[in-house]
């Protein structure tokens, strides 16, 4: 306690923002895990499942446009905070007797999820924002790609956990345990987040909640089909190919998944590293166009490969370690350039809208992932990947370029 009361107002928030996303970011990667393991045991299809987080993405992409203007006016504690709540009651929806989890019940559980997750997410990048100074573009591509990096490697653990508790504690028992740690950190965010944290000085409109900046949303349309790309094949798709044709366990399939979010989790915190921030460079749009084009090539490469008899298991495995380090470069980039173009008053307004484009790619990638691998299989969602990751590149030929220097 003597060393957090050493530290700034700012680095105290930005812990304790860092640390309400950390926590939500375990139960969110751990229930993704727990459902769709769960379910196929059940029988559903491909599509079946990809069906059960239809209204987690529908909502995502309403929550993040509607919930950036209510960041600005109510201020981002509030916004984190309810995100937390809602947590908390979407696992609870899922402790019900096994004879109610019936579809609709589910997909109405993972809609009130879907909700949390963004406010809390948008929450969080916003609120770095206002904790950075304008002038020190390089911290802030630093504190956002940390954020960004430790998040997604927590959302591996999740995944382990997600698995590890469905063997040993069946999915109520361990549904439970979890919204009872995250009800803990949730009583405590009321106390401890800032009252008024990103409240705009100017109540916003609600009309402002579209951008009319060209480079936001050059960025979010680069950004939607990113991370469709991602979740064509990631999202059912590999779980379930992982699942039946390599005959892995919940073990083996939930470590998996979670040593590679976690792995790409830590390439993403040393993004900056990457990219030239020792040489006093940080991205602009010429940097997202090249990334982009590096990662266009590998969902192609490991269909080809897939497709011309390799084995499965090293064309597979080792094209997806070599994907989530591309990936993770592009998406800290994006991250970066989102909070450096939003402007600082009204923040979430900005960034709330880009995360809405970020929800709607994984609501096509997600739809797209189950039903496209149930009709044509993994190559084909490899395929679509490729043609997604093409499409960002091209976007981010209009995405300004400069020359800042720290």
């Amino acid at each position: 306690m003597h060393v957090l009361s050493a530290l700034s107002p700012q680095v105290r928030q930005y812990l304790l923002v860092t640390g309400n996303y950390w926590a939500f970011t375990l139960t969110d990667g751990a229930l993704r895990m727990l459902v769709v393991l769960h379910f196929h045991t059940l029988g559903y299809t491909p599509l079946q499942i990809a069906a059960l987080f239809l209204f987690y993405e529908i909502f995502g992409v309403i929550t993040n446009l509607v919930g950036g203007y209510l960041g600005a006016r109510l201020g981002l504690n509030r916004t984190m905070n309810i995100g937390l709540g809602l947590q908390v009651a979407a696992l609870l929806m899922l402790t019900v007797p096994a004879a109610w989890l019936t579809l609709p019940w589910v997909m109405g559980a993972q809609a009130m999820s879907g909700i949390a997750k963004d406010l809390n997410k948008m929450s969080a990048k916003s609120s770095i924002k206002l904790l950075v100074p304008g002038n020190q573009q390089g911290k802030l591509y630093q504190w956002v790609a940390v954020l960004t990096g430790s998040k997604n490697a927590l959302k591996g653990v999740g995944f382990f956990i997600g698995g590890a508790l469905l063997a040993l504690l069946g999915f109520t028992s361990a549904v439970l345990a979890m919204a009872a740690a995250l009800a803990l950190i949730w009583i405590a965010s009321l106390f401890l987040l800032s009252h008024d944290l990103g409240k705009a000085n100017a109540k916003p409109r609600f009309r402002d909640i579209l951008s009319k900046s060209r480079a936001i949303n050059m960025l979010s349309a680069a950004r939607l089909f990113l991370f469709g790309a991602r979740d064509v094949w990631f999202v059912v798709a590999l779980p379930v190919y992982l699942s039946t044709v390599f005959a892995w366990d919940f073990w083996q399939v939930g470590s998996f998944l979670a040593v590679w979010v976690i792995g790409y989790g830590v390439v993403q915190s040393f993004a900056p590293y990457i990219t030239g921030k020792k040489r006093g460079h940080v991205p602009d749009g010429r940097a997202a166009f090249v990334w982009a084009s590096l990662l266009a090539g590998l969902p192609a490469i490991i269909a080809f490969g897939l497709s011309a008899g390799g084995s499965p298991q090293i064309v597979l495995l080792g094209g997806l370690l070599v994907f989530g380090a591309l990936f993770a470069v592009n998406s800290s980039l994006h991250s970066y350039l989102i909070v450096s173009y939003a402007k600082e008053d009204g923040v979430s307004l900005d960034v709330g809208f880009y995360y809405m484009s970020n929800a709607m790619g994984r609501l096509l990638g997600t739809v797209l992932s189950g039903w496209i691998y149930q009709r044509h299989g993994l190559e084909a969602c490899l395929w679509v990947s490729t043609a997604f990751v093409l499409l960002a590149a091209l976007i981010s030929t209009a995405l300004p370029r400069h020359a800042t220097v720290d």
